[in-house]
C-alpha cells in the first residue's frame, strides 16, 4: 500500500485525480467525527466458532445499491460488503491504526452506508500452507496487524456493529472467498474492500471490489468494466496471468528471471487462445502452442507454473459459514463516536 496521506477528522481531501485502471472515486461530502468522551454502548453481538463477532444490527432495511460502476441502481440485486481488515491497519510498510480508523470512517460514510459490511482477519497460522509451497511467500511482509491492536481493532468494528470473522489457518483472501461462494448463491451482490490485488480473480457481474486510493484518500469502485479495459482480458484468467508474472509483492516469483523473453503479452495471447493455465499446460505436451522459447517454457517449467498456482490460487472451502443475521442493515449509530474516541485514545498515545 502507498503511504496514506493525512486525512483530517474534519473533512475529506477532495482531488479530481484516478489511479490507473480504477474507477473515478465516488464523490464525497464532508465527513466530521465528534469526539465524545463518553462511550456509546452497542448491541450485544454473538458469537460462533467461525466469528469473533457476529453483530445482528436493528433496524429497517434501506436500499442502497449501485451498478457496475458504483452508481445508484433501483434494480441491482442487494449488495453485501467484505471487508479486508489488515492491509488497512498500515500505512505504507508501517503499522497504523490511525490509517485503519481513517479508512473505516470513509468507508462508513460514503461507501458501505447502511449496507451489511463483514470484516474479516488473517488468522493464526493463515500464511503456512502456501509458505511450505513456497517459502518466499510473504516472508518479507508484517504479520497480522500488531501485538496488542487485534483486540482494539475487533472492538472498534463490534462496537460499529459489524461482524467479524477470522478462522485459524487461513488467510482473509481464503475466508472472503468462500463467504463470497456463500453469499452469491443466496442472491446478493459482493463488494469486497480491500487493496489486495488477489481479489481480481473473483470479480465477475456480481462481484467487484472498492479500493482504497491513498494519494487522494478517497476510496472507488473497480469492476468487470474496468478489469477488462485495464488488462484486455476475462478476469477468469487473472489466476494464470498471475501464475506467470508472479507477483513481487508477495515474494512469489514470474516466470520471466528463468525465461526473461516470457511476458504479459505472450501470456495474454497463450491464455485467450487456451482459456486457462492447466489447459494450456497441456496441450504444450502434445504439440507446439507458440514460439520455441514460449514452448519451451511451458513444457520445461510447468512444474513450476503450477506450484504459482496452487499459491496464488484463493481458496473457496474454508471451514466458515455466513451467518443470515448478518445480512440485516447495519446500525449506524454508534459510528461518529466510536472512531472519534478510538482516534482520541490514539492521540494521547502518540500515534497516527
Amino acid at each position: 500500500m502507498l503511504p496514506l496521506p493525512t486525512v483530517g477528522v474534519g473533512a475529506v481531501a477532495a482531488s479530481p485525480a484516478t489511479a490507473a485502471g480504477v474507477a473515478a472515486p465516488i464523490r464525497f461530502r464532508p465527513l466530521r467525527l465528534v469526539a465524545s468522551r463518553a462511550s456509546t454502548t452497542p448491541s450485544s453481538p454473538s458469537t460462533s466458532s467461525s466469528a469473533i463477532s457476529s453483530a445482528s444490527p436493528a433496524g429497517h432495511s434501506r436500499e442502497h445499491l449501485s451498478g457496475r460502476d458504483g452508481s445508484p441502481s433501483k434494480t441491482s440485486k442487494p449488495r453485501v460488503f467484505f471487508l479486508d481488515v489488515n492491509p488497512l491497519c498500515f500505512r505504507g510498510s508501517q503499522r497504523s491504526l490511525g490509517a485503519f480508523a481513517r479508512w473505516l470512517a470513509l468507508f462508513f460514510a460514503h461507501v458501505s452506508i447502511r449496507d451489511p459490511v463483514v470484516a474479516v482477519l488473517d488468522g493464526d497460522g493463515g500464511n503456512e500452507y502456501r509458505r511450505r509451497l513456497l517459502p518466499s511467500y510473504k516472508a518479507h511482509r508484517a504479520r497480522g496487524v500488531g501485538t496488542g491492536a487485534d483486540t482494539r481493532v475487533v472492538d472498534v468494528l463490534r462496537q460499529c456493529n459489524v461482524a467479524v470473522v477470522r478462522v485459524d489457518g487461513y488467510e482473509a483472501d481464503d475466508v472472503v472467498a468462500t463467504l463470497t461462494e456463500q453469499v452469491l448463491q443466496k442472491g446478493y451482490r459482493v463488494a469486497i474492500a480491500s487493496p489486495d490485488k488477489d481479489f481480481k480473480q473473483l470479480i465477475s457481474d456480481d462481484v467487484q471490489l472498492v479500493v482504497p486510493i491513498p494519494e487522494i484518500g478517497r476510496w472507488s469502485f473497480y469492476t468487470l468494466r474496468h478489469y477488462v479495459a485495464q488488462y484486455k482480458c476475462d478476469p477468469t484468467a487473472d489466476l494464470s496471468l498471475r501464475c506467470f508474472m508472479g507477483d513481487e509483492a508477495d515474494g512469489v516469483p514470474g516466470i520471466q528471471h528463468l525465461v526473461p523473453g516470457f511476458g504479459r503479452k505472450t501470456a495474454v495471447k497463450l491464455l485467450q487462445k487456451h482459456g486457462s493455465l492447466e489447459n494450456l499446460l497441456n496441450t504444450a505436451a502434445i504439440r507446439t502452442v507458440g514460439r520455441g522459447y514460449a514452448q519451451d517454457a511451458l513444457t520445461k517449467h510447468a512444474d513450476y507454473l503450477r506450484k504459482n498456482y496452487q499459491v496464488l490460487s484463493l481458496k473457496r472451502d474454508v471451514n466458515v459459514q455466513f451467518d443470515d443475521s448478518w445480512l440485516s442493515p447495519r446500525n449506524t449509530c454508534s459510528d461518529a463516536n466510536v472512531l472519534a474516541d478510538f482516534l482520541l485514545k490514539l492521540s494521547g498515545q502518540g500515534r497516527s
